[in-house]
């Protein structure tokens, strides 16, 4: 079928569903930091900064069993999407003796084609490759290439955003200074590292930044990277797509804030996000999860880093209007999707604060029913 995605809901018919395939550890960068900042800085776990600038890294080895439940769960979502009749694609995995992706202006260990919403965001149908925000993710998007070019050969067009080069003066660290709104002790950074290729600041942003609305597209920036992105993609999608800021949801990603369940419904991690939002959907129906509890995830060690806040399993997957894939260890949520007429659809997604993503960030919708429909008016 030809590449046609434009909202977060309408009817499934195809998608990508990442890979874990020799994910062995993290990279403590810089650029890694800065990612993850909210989440390692401000839970309930507290991770020393353990290296600075682009000059050192220190690697977060990830304990072979967690690895080996997540390549299990990957499949049961596979499976899972399969049985209600979407298409799924794979990315390449990484192989084994891929080690490090290395420019000209620094080196760092690779990681696979996992959290595929990120560095792909696609609208309609047009795939736009994103710049990168973490510097081992510089070549993902290659591992997606047999899927994009089958599109492309398709009809579809295909858009690569601007690279960075991604060295520390690449990167606006005024959030993580103190520039959040998330409260809590703040970590603080040093002075990036100089560097002969330094820029300034450089467009980074994700597709996981954006919620997509017909031919709307509610956009979080937090950053002066983010803000040249959006710019950026304002002109390259003029006369097309309406696209609308807000600033500061969150650190970055905008699913584990804020998701469209169908025309008119919202799940929202609280009613301050929704506050936020552009007057429009304020007047949309809010779903409020229920707080999550320590019953809802596996215990992990001192030394295991976590990745993402407890609100992850708000990161659903709608395969239609009325059908949602939900985290089974998630009971709470799932009543409260099914007491606003959801049909909820549990699959098993055991260590997503590991790895840094629910099923919405694992997954690329590539086809769906939707069009570019005016939802905002």
């Amino acid at each position: 079928m030809k590449l046609n995605s434009y909202d977060e809901w309408s009817p499934l018919r195809e998608v990508v569903v990442g890979s874990a395939a020799n994910y062995t550890s993290h990279e403590r960068e810089l650029s890694f930091d800065l990612f993850f900042h909210d989440n390692l800085v401000r839970s309930e776990w507290y991770y020393p900064r353990l290296s600075v600038g682009s000059t050192g890294a220190t690697r977060s080895t990830i304990k072979q069993r967690y690895v080996e439940e997540l390549l299990e769960d990957i499949e049961g979502i596979v499976d899972a999407l399969r049985s209600l009749s979407v298409t799924v694609h794979r990315p390449l995995d990484l192989h084994e003796s891929t080690a490090e992706v290395r420019t000209p202006a620094w080196s760092a260990a690779v990681v696979p084609p996992l959290n595929v919403r990120d560095n792909t965001l696609v609208l309609g149908d047009e795939i736009i490759e994103t710049p990168p925000m973490i510097r081992s993710r510089w070549f993902e998007t290659q591992f997606l290439k047999p899927v994009f070019n089958e599109y492309f050969r398709q009809g579809a067009r295909w858009t690569v955003m601007p690279r960075p080069l991604m060295t520390d003066a690449s990167f606006d660290q005024s959030y993580a200074r103190g520039g959040s709104r998330v409260g809590g002790p703040t970590e603080p950074i040093e002075d990036p590292q100089s560097s002969p290729y330094d820029v300034g600041f450089e467009m980074m942003f994700d597709g996981a930044q954006c919620l997509r609305l017909g031919r709307d597209v509610l956009v979080n920036i937090s950053t002066e990277n983010h803000a040249m992105a959006v710019d950026w993609l304002e002109r390259h999608l003029q006369g097309r797509f309406r696209l609308h800021r807000v600033h500061q949801l969150s650190d970055s990603h905008i699913d584990s804030m804020v998701l469209a369940l169908r025309p008119g419904t919202l799940l929202v991690r609280s009613k301050e996000v929704a506050d936020q939002l552009p007057e429009p959907l304020r007047g949309w129906d809010l779903i409020v999860p229920p707080a999550p509890t320590a019953n809802n995830f596996p215990g992990y060690e001192d030394d295991d880093l976590i990745l993402t806040s407890p609100f992850i399993d708000m990161n659903v997957l709608s395969v239609s209007p009325d059908t949602v894939l939900v985290n089974d260890a998630c009971p709470e949520l799932m009543r409260t999707l099914e007491q606003h007429g959801f049909t909820v659809v549990p699959v098993r997604h055991r260590h997503r604060r590991l790895f840094g993503g629910g099923f919405h960030c694992f997954t690329l919708d590539t086809v769906r029913d939707g069009g570019p429909e005016d939802y905002l008016g």
